[in-house]
């Protein structure tokens, strides 16, 4: 086994019950992207980690009033004014 397999552990990830349609699709977009599936799989399991740690660190934050709900504010836009 060559020297660099020893620098650093990388772990194996194996996805059962693949359905054979979305295996094809992603064999084309990657092929379409000239990049491996392994490659579009792993930028996919990254970006979905970084939003999850993004909402987890959103949802620590204390929450602001800012006066008047969104909703509320809609409303009052839609609503015809009384003036001429």
């Amino acid at each position: 086994m060559p020297r660099a397999c020893d620098d650093h552990a990388v772990a194996n990830l194996q996805v059962k019950n693949l359905p054979d349609a979305l295996h094809e699709r992603l064999r084309k977009y990657a092929q379409a992207q000239h990049r491996t599936i392994s490659d579009i799989v792993l930028e996919a399991i990254r970006r979905e980690m970084d939003r999850y740690e993004w909402r987890a660190k959103l949802a620590q934050r204390p929450a602001s009033d800012l006066g008047d709900s969104a909703a509320s504010l809609l409303e009052q836009e839609r609503t015809p004014s009384m003036l001429p």
